[in-house]
C-alpha cells in the first residue's frame, strides 16, 4: 500500500499513514468511491448520523488549517457487520468529538471509509482487524489451516437436546388461534406510564418501522400469522421466521449474555422446559420499537419478554402466551397465540421488501425532509 500526500488544502487536518494490515474489503462499490492505497486520519465533531444499511454513514465537521470547516462524510460497514463489534446505534452520536483513521475518497472527494473510530472518551470502534465481515476473507482467502475441534467442548450439533421432552423440530403454522397485532395486548385500558403515553400520543403512522423494511423483531414477530421453522441444535433451538427470513436462537444451556451484547430485533433469548409439555423462553436486549401495530412504544433496553409454549399431548399444535416487562407501563402485557403443525405448511423465503411506497407517501405528504433527517 503506498502513501500519498492529500491535497494542500487539507494537510494539516489529515496525516497520511499506512495501515499495512488493512485489506481492502471486496464490496461492489469500495473500489469506484475510495482510494485503498491512501489512507488518513482526522480529528472532527459529528453532524450526523444514518445508522442504517447498505452502509452506516456520518458527516464530520473537521477544522482546516485557515479556520475554516469542511464536513466530510464518513462511511463504515453494514449495520450488520457492525453490531457483533457492539458498534450500534448510539455508539457515535452528533456532538461527539471522534477521531477518524480510514481510507479516502477518490477525486479529492471529502469522503472517508472507516477502518477505526475513537472517541473523545478513548473508547474505539473497528480497528486493524476491520470492521467488515469480508475482511477476514480478502485477509487470507485461500487460508487451508485445519480447524480442530475442542474434546471437551459441547458443540451441540447435529443431535437434539437431551432435556427436550420431544422434538419440536420442523415446521409450525403461526397463523393458529391469530387475532391481528394490533390493539391486541392485555390489560384495558393500557397502563401507560407518562413517558409511555407521551411517546405513544407522538407516534404517527409513518414512524412504524415495519413501512421503511425494518425487521419487526420481538414482540410483534410472536404475533404475526407467517409460518416458521424450528432446528433443533442440541444445546440451542434455531427458530427461523419466514416474515423477513430473521433467524432467531433460543439456547437451552444455561448461558447469559455476552458483555456488551449489542440490542437486536429478536434480542438474546434463553430457553428451559417447565414440564413434559411447556417451553419457556426469556428475551432481552432488544431494540427499541413497536409493540403492535398501533404504535405502542417499546423502551428496547428495559424492555424483557416470557413466553410460554404449551403443546398438546399429540404434540400437534400449541397455545403460546407473551408477557411484556417494559419500563413504559405500569403493569406487564399479554399477548396469546397458538402454534399448529400441517401437512403444507409454507416455509419459503420472503420476497423482499421494497420501501419505495412508505417513501412516496411521505414525500405526498410532505413530511420527505423530516423522516430523512438523521
Amino acid at each position: 500500500m503506498k502513501t500519498i500526500a492529500i491535497r494542500t488544502l487539507t494537510a494539516a487536518a489529515f496525516s497520511c499513514l499506512l495501515l499495512s494490515t488493512m485489506p481492502a474489503i471486496a464490496h461492489h462499490s469500495f473500489s469506484a468511491e475510495f482510494d485503498a492505497a491512501l489512507s488518513g486520519t482526522f480529528t472532527g465533531v459529528v453532524t450526523e448520523v444514518r445508522f442504517s444499511n447498505p452502509h452506516v454513514r456520518y458527516r464530520i465537521d473537521a477544522k482546516m488549517p485557515d479556520g475554516s470547516i469542511e464536513n466530510w462524510e464518513v462511511q463504515a460497514g453494514s449495520v450488520t457487520s457492525l453490531r457483533p463489534q457492539g458498534w450500534v446505534a448510539d455508539s457515535v452520536k452528533v456532538g461527539d468529538t471522534v477521531t477518524v483513521e480510514g481510507q479516502l475518497g477518490r477525486n479529492d472527494a471529502k469522503k472517508v471509509f472507516v477502518r477505526g473510530i475513537t472517541l473523545a472518551s478513548g473508547k474505539r470502534f473497528g480497528g486493524t482487524e476491520g470492521n467488515n465481515s469480508n475482511t477476514a476473507r480478502a485477509a487470507a482467502p485461500n487460508d487451508r489451516t485445519t480447524v480442530t475441534a475442542d474434546p471437551n467442548k459441547d458443540y451441540g450439533y447435529g443431535k437434539q437436546n437431551a432435556a427436550a421432552p420431544f422434538d419440536i423440530s420442523g415446521a409450525w403454522r403461526q397463523g393458529y388461534k391469530f387475532r391481528v397485532t394490533v390493539d391486541d395486548l392485555e390489560p384495558k385500558p393500557t397502563p401507560f406510564t407518562e413517558e409511555g403515553k407521551r411517546l405513544r400520543e407522538a407516534n404517527t403512522k409513518y414512524d412504524d418501522p415495519a413501512l421503511r423494511c425494518i425487521a419487526l423483531g420481538l414482540p410483534r414477530i410472536f404475533g404475526n400469522p407467517y409460518n416458521l421453522d424450528i432446528h433443533d441444535a442440541g444445546n440451542h433451538y434455531l427458530f427461523t421466521y419466514v416474515e423477513h427470513n430473521s433467524p432467531r436462537r433460543i439456547w437451552m444451556d444455561g448461558r447469559t449474555a455476552p458483555e456488551n451484547t449489542a440490542p437486536s430485533s429478536n434480542g438474546f433469548s434463553v430457553g428451559h422446559w417447565e414440564d413434559s409439555n411447556t417451553l419457556v423462553i426469556e428475551t432481552t436486549h432488544l431494540a427499541a420499537g413497536w409493540l403492535d401495530g398501533s404504535g405502542l412504544p417499546m423502551s428496547g433496553e428495559g424492555t424483557r419478554t416470557v413466553e410460554r409454549i404449551t403443546f398438546t399431548a399429540d404434540h400437534l399444535s400449541a397455545d403460546r402466551t407473551m408477557t411484556i416487562y417494559d419500563p413504559l407501563y405500569t403493569q406487564p402485557l399479554l399477548r396469546t397465540r397458538g402454534w399448529a403443525r400441517g401437512d403444507t405448511v409454507d416455509v419459503s423465503e420472503q420476497d423482499s421488501c421494497d420501501p419505495a411506497s412508505y417513501y412516496s407517501d411521505i414525500k405526498e405528504a410532505g413530511l420527505l425532509d423530516k423522516y430523512l433527517a438523521p
